[in-house]
């Protein structure tokens, strides 16, 4: 899989951005550690998740992209396919729940994507998308549990590893454990010895549970504020991968997230979404305590202006 990580960084090369890697003196001191932040709210719309859809429909054959190209997701996978979509002149279709954040739903039809909503208490976009990809012969690129999107996920942490060198530990974000299970790919074979820890919402806690009990655990419509994890459970590929590259898991309160949002917007003028703050917000509570040189991947910064003024406006 490494190798596949290599491959997907020189196909995204010139069409992701090389997204910043970024510090915190005033945090340094804090947590008694040297933090790298991988920061990819800068990602081409928004998030990494351009990564992995980029990697993945850029490999498809011409037929299938003249047929289109069908996804589900909440919100930042959707916005990346469309996205994609738009760049390499492909149909795309995303089935979306009726209580996605607005700014992700709108930018994802402004991709040009066309929406199908559903209400999530009463359907499962999987059986959805599913039965419309077999009806009209759509391509489906799945958020996380496709090899060629947990490869292009783990050009991040290549990308980061390449500019900072060794790290002793490395904090990412988990939901569908795409993102978590690329990186630790690209980890273990950039720095072998860096420890990879993932990251959850307490409320959301499924991919901890399966870890730590080595049995897939679901979560289903979790209500944390960190909706980029509201995924039910682990994937069939990604769920043996974290097994196998990941060294740990945690989880983190509501309010951790929130604080982790406020540090990065007041201290550090980003604009981080509470999925994206989940690595710092271990480490703000102690959930995670670190050691030496740290890295921890911002996974993007869609947020709407009406839970970041719940957020900033929150206190503790």
């Amino acid at each position: 899989m490494f190798e596949a990580v290599q491959a997907a960084t020189q196909r995204i090369k010139g069409r992701a951005h090389r997204t910043p890697v970024m510090t915190s003196r005033t945090l340094n001191q804090q947590v008694g550690a040297n933090i790298y932040f991988k920061c990819e709210n800068f990602q081409r719309a928004g998030a990494f998740k351009f990564r992995g859809a980029f990697n993945s429909m850029s490999q498809i054959s011409e037929a299938e992209r003249e047929r289109g190209v069908m996804a589900y997701s909440s919100g930042n996978h959707a916005q990346a396919v469309a996205y994609v979509g738009q760049l390499l002149k492909i149909k795309t279709t995303v089935v979306m729940p009726d209580n996605a954040p607005e700014i992700k739903r709108s930018a994802t039809e402004g991709y040009g994507a066309e929406i199908i909503e559903y209400d999530p208490q009463k359907a499962s976009r999987d059986q959805i998308a599913s039965d419309l990809a077999s009806r009209e012969g759509y391509t489906m690129i799945p958020p996380y549990d496709h090899l060629d999107v947990i490869a292009g996920q783990g050009t991040a942490v290549f990308e980061m590893m390449t500019e900072t060198g060794p790290l002793d530990m490395l904090l990412v974000p988990c939901g569908g454990g795409g993102l978590l299970s690329g990186s630790a790919i690209a980890a273990r074979g950039l720095s072998p010895a860096c420890q990879v820890i993932g990251v959850e919402p307490a409320l959301a806690d499924d991919a901890t549970r399966s870890f730590h009990t080595q049995q897939l655990h679901v979560v289903k419509n979790p209500p944390t504020i960190a909706d980029g994890t509201r995924t039910p459970s682990l994937g069939k590929l990604t769920f043996p991968l974290v097994l196998k590259y990941v060294d740990d898991m945690k989880t983190v309160s509501e309010d951790a997230i929130m604080e982790a949002v406020q540090f990065l917007f007041y201290r550090m003028k980003l604009v981080v979404e509470p999925s994206g703050a989940l690595g710092l917000a271990a480490l703000l509570s102690q959930a995670v305590v670190p050691k030496g040189r740290v890295g921890v991947v911002l996974s993007g910064g869609n947020i709407d202006a009406a839970t970041m003024k719940k957020i900033l406006s929150h206190s503790f």
